[in-house]
Formats: C-alpha cells, structure tokens, sequence
C-alpha cells in the first residue's frame, strides 16, 4: 500500500519561466504541497540528476514533469539518457508538454515516459490536470523509495 503521507519530490523541466510559474500555481490550487524543483533544460536536469547520485544527502526526484522543447538538450534526449542510466531508469517521468503532434506523443512512450499531458491553456484546466496528476501520482502509485542500481 502507498505510504500516502510521504511528501513526494518534484523535479520539473521547463524553460518557459511562465509555465514554470503557472504550472507552481496550479500545484498549489490543487493543494499538493509537495516539494518542488525547477530545472530549466535538459542539461540542467542530467546534472541535478547525477548529483543525487553522487551525494546521498541530496535525494533523487520522486517524480519528473518534463517539458519537450528546451533549448540545450530537450525533453526527448533528456528522457533518452535517463532510461538509458542504470541508477535512473525507474525513475518516473511524466511529458508535461504544449506539443499536441502524435509523433510526440509515440516518441515520448517509445522513449519510456510513463505519462503524456498536453498542458491545458486555461488555467483551471491546468489545475484539474495537476489535481489528476496528484491523485494518481502521490495517492494511488506506489513510488520507489531508493533508487535501484
């Protein structure tokens, strides 16, 4: 059974500071105080990444919302080199993306996402999505504690 009382860990990947802000908000209106991080490309992320695996004391992600289009490394090549690294392949990672092509979406699960959202333009829909997000994420799934190796 879940351990539904365990704040979980966000790690978020968006270069749009805007959405970043937005996307803060929404979590907040669907009252889901967990932490959060902001990261903003994929470059950024591989190296947050690698320094939990360096540092115990800074703990890996519960979960990842990755944005597609980021400057640097993008959302695809992030998610490429997640699965492809032995210690953060289990991690879970949810496209949290304005893209609405199928060729996303078929990419984003051939990669290895677990999850596919087309950010809503309103905001109410965005908080009805991250209050989804939330139900299913931290009160149904149960979330690996450590990492696997």
């Amino acid at each position: 059974m879940p351990d539904l009382m365990r704040p979980i860990s966000l790690l978020i990947a968006d270069d749009d500071q805007e959405d970043c802000l937005l996307t803060r908000k929404a979590l907040e209106a669907a009252r889901l105080h967990n932490q959060l991080e902001f990261v903003a490309d994929g470059v950024y992320l591989m190296q947050r990444l690698q320094q939990s695996l360096q540092n115990p004391e800074m703990a890996l992600p519960d979960l990842i919302l990755l944005d597609l289009n980021m400057p640097r490394m993008d959302g695809r090549s992030a998610l490429q080199a997640i699965r492809n690294h032995p210690q953060l392949r289990h991690l879970p990672v949810v496209v949290l993306t304005t893209s609405r092509e199928e060729e996303d979406v078929f990419r984003s699960y051939d990669l290895g996402a677990n999850s596919f959202i087309t950010k809503p333009v309103l905001f109410d829909n965005l908080v009805a999505a991250m209050q989804s997000l939330g139900h299913y994420w931290l009160s149904i799934v149960q979330l690996p504690k450590h990492p696997v190796a």
